[in-house]
């Protein structure tokens, strides 16, 4: 009777294991389908990611690459002192004169209504009558005399050459005529105008003819405006970080503050900005337009991710470091800045640098506080008026001219690679202090 009642049980029993095993090879199967999925879903989400970024480069390059190439016409000119009044040389117009030595060394003929001279001005560049005035303001004695000018073809010459405009176009449509396009084609053929490297580009500022337009007043802008808002935000936001995180004491008013300063991270930056205009500008009477004023917001507004991010990196500094250095009679202070803080600084250098980058990027504040307006020159000091990047950029896609567009994307660029070497910057200087600590 025993015998047969323990068989029973072995019967039941072997059943039950064998479901037991099966459900949790189930179970195992289920869970490493679910890894695999979420894998495929992560290399998904970075493909679409990468692939999308790609378009948008390709995109930019692809319309500013041709920025960076432009064509010069090089030719003699003659100073003709039946032209030039000595006691007035501004009054002259050189423009004219100009076009119509080019004409006849083209073997262009006037018309007996002068409109020909008028059409061929249009592929000459303006710059070509200020290099005259300026080599004769400089040298009075060049009168008479025949001196070597170099200076960028007009805008649409210049598109044209780079095969932006198509003679497919139908002649109504585009900006350039068919003799026009007779006419460049000889200059080219005659060795007068000849492409290379786009060095105004970076040479020059700001202008109303696109072929003269650069990025160096924007350029030094930025510069200007980035050299004030680190000054300000890096020693401020750093040495807040370091209050709250190793000496204020924990209570309710550190509480307010910390949740303050997360909610101020989240601010649209355009609030910076109007913060900028009513505080700045309006108060406290500071010049629009100027690095300072912008620099000095968009400090304000890189403040919330500087203590962040130094908090943050304060935090993964291990309790022990804290503790050594107290155990062995250091004061509080001298266990922070001498051992919390150095093995900190990677992740602050990181963070300071990417608040930084994004600041350098930002638009919209900047407009607030006037930065839209057209600045020719180079900036003299932090408060004298200037443009930067991104000002640049928005003013550029909104010209009207056809030329500025490419030149849109090629300042794009520009902005793209100074953001890029300062997050490697971050990323060196980060290797740079973990190796050495």
């Amino acid at each position: 009777m025993t015998d047969t009642v323990q068989s029973s049980l072995a019967e039941t029993r072997a059943p039950a294991k064998v479901d037991l095993k099966t459900a949790v090879a189930k179970r195992l199967k289920a869970r490493h389908a679910a890894e695999m999925r979420f894998r495929a879903y992560g290399v998904l989400a970075i493909c679409v990611a990468v692939l999308f970024l790609g378009i948008l480069l390709e995109r930019i390059v692809h319309q500013g690459y041709t920025a960076f190439v432009t064509h010069s016409i090089t030719t003699e000119v003659y100073l003709d002192p039946n032209r030039i009044d000595p006691t007035d040389i501004m009054g002259a117009n050189y423009d004219q004169m100009i076009t119509e030595q080019v004409m006849a060394k083209m073997g262009v003929a006037e018309d007996e209504y002068g409109t020909t001279s008028g059409e061929y001005k249009e592929i000459l560049s303006p710059d070509l009558g200020f290099k005259a005035l300026e080599a004769l303001r400089d040298d009075p004695k060049l009168l008479g005399k025949k001196i070597s000018l170099t200076s960028p073809i007009a805008a649409n010459a210049d598109l044209y050459y780079k095969g932006e405009i198509s003679r497919d176009i139908v002649e109504a449509d585009r900006n350039v005529s068919d003799q026009q396009m007779v006419w460049m084609d000889d200059l080219k053929t005659k060795g007068l105008v000849k492409g290379h490297f786009n060095t105004y580009l970076f040479t020059n500022t700001d202008s109303t003819q696109p072929e003269l337009a650069g990025l160096l007043g924007a350029i030094m802008g930025s510069a200007m405006m980035l050299l004030v808002t680190a000054a300000l935000a890096i020693p401020i936001g750093v040495g807040a970080a370091l209050f709250l995180e190793e000496f204020a004491p924990k209570n309710r008013w550190t509480a307010l503050i910390e949740v303050n300063i997360n909610n101020l991270a989240a601010v649209p930056s355009i609030v910076y900005g109007l913060l900028g205009l009513a505080v700045f500008i309006n108060w406290l009477g500071m010049p629009r337009s100027s690095p300072l004023v912008g620099g000095v917001v968009l400090a304000l507004m890189a403040l919330p991710t500087v203590i962040i991010a130094t908090r943050s990196s304060l935090r993964a500094v291990p309790p022990s470091i804290r503790e050594a250095a107290l155990g062995i009679g250091a004061s509080k202070t001298q266990a922070v800045f001498h051992h919390v803080l150095p093995l900190a600084m990677p992740g602050i250098m990181t963070g300071t640098i990417i608040s930084l980058a994004h600041a350098l990027g930002e638009t919209a504040p900047l407009l607030m506080i006037g930065m839209i307006s057209f600045v020719p020159g180079l900036p003299e000091s932090v408060t004298s008026a200037a443009s930067v990047l991104p000002v640049q950029i928005f003013i550029w896609e909104n010209a009207s001219e056809r030329a500025f567009h490419e030149r849109t994307a090629a300042a794009i660029i520009v902005l793209l690679v100074f953001m890029i070497v300062m997050n490697l910057a971050a990323i060196l200087l980060r290797r740079r202090f973990e190796r050495r600590w």
